[in-house]
């Protein structure tokens, strides 16, 4: 099978065998010059999007206004798109690639982003100072930043989030701009953001991206809930790292240290104690009461402003309900534990409980209790086969209707506390735990 590279080069190269000119911009150019393998492929072109169209069999419309196309060639996707800065009724006129590549990267959001490279002969189309900013490990918008950020909100969301994957500091002015600017950055569409803070919780420094957010006023301008954290008191006794602000840094921290995390349990390290700044009081001690219920509500709030799917905010809703669960395992009945044990996201909540622990009172105890539990469990007795079923109770002679859930699932609840371990047994069992009117 190609890899992305192979096809983004034939792409490339199909587009000057008709005639056009071509060339690597962007992140691609800047990854290589990095020395990683770029993820993604941006190709920039004097082809207009109908001429793209007929010379790809399978191409996908992503951004008409600005003559960008996806084209999909082997299961991979190249955006291709055509120079910006010159009218596309120009575009037939001779030209200079070099000044085409110049008015192009005018309007690209980073000097590190605004390079532009010739594979065949390696030449770097550099007019921004992209390849200096690159030695220097900073993030500098293009000409004037307010201009930037005016063009597309989401920029300044993107300025933490390539900070954050690469390790580089923002340039004072643009950094000033983005703290100007902060509330525009709601302007952008709820996908986006979404993405964008999806991509800044998974990168290499979540911790130092999610302080700079808060002290930019971004955090405050899009997860103000996450922003209230901040000087919330927690009883030093399970807390002795300070305030929920702190905690859920340190848990960031942590979380980028474990390979490959879900994007659902990332979006939980941040949001676990997202309900403690509305449940804060003083009584024998600091207690937030319900706090995980009013935490679900909010998380359920924040995936509905963001546009989550279903099954993303169900998920870490679920996370955020269930996290001091722990707590209980040992005084749990053996159905009602391992009841807890099977259920889907319990990889993931178990995880999540351990970062929860290393970022605070540092006991491990009662997660090694639990993963222990749980890898014991074989799986025919984590769900082992249904003794008895609503057909079974119809025969048994008990008419249908909503006893049969508790039936069974009582049923159920014996079987896993070991006392029924046969159909016929349970039969008995259901006839003497309840008889027929």
């Amino acid at each position: 099978m190609s890899t992305l590279r192979d096809e983004a080069v034939r792409i490339l190269t199909r587009l000057r065998q008709a005639g056009h000119l071509a060339y690597w911009v962007g992140g691609c150019v800047r990854d290589r010059l990095l020395g990683a393998e770029p993820r993604d492929y941006d190709i920039v072109t004097d082809a207009t999007p109908q001429q793209m169209h007929s010379l790809f069999p399978h191409t996908i419309p992503v951004g008409a206004a600005f003559g960008t196309v996806l084209v999909v060639a082997d299961s991979h996707h190249v955006e291709v798109s055509t120079f910006r800065g010159r009218e596309r009724t120009a575009l037939a006129a001779p030209a200079d690639p070099a000044e085409l590549i110049r008015a192009d990267v005018a309007h690209r959001d980073f000097t590190i982003n605004a390079l532009a490279a010739d594979p065949e002969t390696d030449r770097l189309f550099d007019f921004v100072e992209g390849r200096a900013d690159l030695d220097r490990k900073l993030i500098r918008a293009v000409g004037d930043p307010r201009r930037r950020f005016h063009e597309d909100p989401l920029r300044l969301v993107r300025a933490v989030r390539f900070a954050a994957q690469l390790g580089f500091t923002i340039e004072p002015v643009t950094e000033a701009a983005i703290r100007a600017l902060a509330s525009d950055a709601t302007l952008a569409s709820p996908e986006r953001i979404h993405q964008e803070l999806l991509a800044i919780l998974l990168s290499p420094r979540p911790t130092p991206a999610f302080r700079l957010l808060h002290d930019t006023g971004l955090l405050h301008a899009l997860l103000p809930e996450v922003a209230a954290m901040e000087g919330v008191a927690q009883p030093p006794e399970f807390h002795p790292e300070g305030d929920v602000w702190t905690h859920t840094l340190l848990m960031l921290e942590h979380l980028s240290q474990v390979p490959g995390p879900s994007p659902e349990l990332a979006l939980a390290v941040l949001l676990h104690d997202v309900g403690k700044p509305l449940t804060f009081r003083v009584a024998d001690r600091i207690r937030f009461d319900r706090h995980c219920e009013v935490g679900v509500a909010l998380v359920e709030a924040i995936a509905a402003r963001y546009r989550w799917s279903g099954a993303q905010t169900e998920r870490v809703a679920a996370l955020v309900r269930d996290h001091l669960t722990f707590l209980n395992a040992r005084a749990m009945r053996r159905s009602t534990l391992v009841r807890w044990l099977r259920q889907p996201h319990f990889p993931e909540l178990l995880e999540l409980y351990r970062l929860d622990c290393l970022s605070s009172h540092g006991s491990l105890d009662i997660w090694e209790f639990c993963r222990d539990q749980h890898d014991a469990l074989p799986p025919e007795q984590i769900r082992p086969p249904r003794l008895l079923t609503g057909e079974d109770l119809k025969a048994l002679g008990y008419p249908p209707g909503p006893r049969y859930k508790e039936i069974l699932s009582a049923v159920e609840d014996a079987q896993l506390e070991g006392a029924l371990r046969t159909p016929e047994a349970a039969r008995a069992w259901v006839r003497e735990h309840y008889p027929l009117a």
